[in-house]
């Protein structure tokens, strides 16, 4: 009986599991520092464009491709009808 008492426990399995966990988060903490470099460029470009003016500038913050053109909801919002 005194071996039973004097042996560590194995703790592979736990081991493993947060060696995962920690792989989990430094992936999702990666992801997100793009998310947050992707958002600071999108913004970036929109005040540069703000800045220079021309048809950029005139076109409805809706829509990504300005051959689709504005449609009636875009106008209602902006007029504020």
């Amino acid at each position: 009986m005194g071996g039973l008492l004097g042996k560590k426990p194995d703790t592979s399995a736990a081991q493993e599991s947060i060696r995962l966990q920690r792989e989990q988060l430094a992936d999702q903490k990666k992801e997100a520092e793009t998310e947050k470099r992707k958002y600071g460029e999108q913004q970036a470009a929109a005040m540069a464009a703000r800045r220079r003016g021309g048809k950029r500038g005139l076109l409805a913050k809706s829509r990504f491709s300005p051959e689709l053109g504005v449609d009636d909801e875009d106008l209602k919002s902006t007029l504020g009808a």
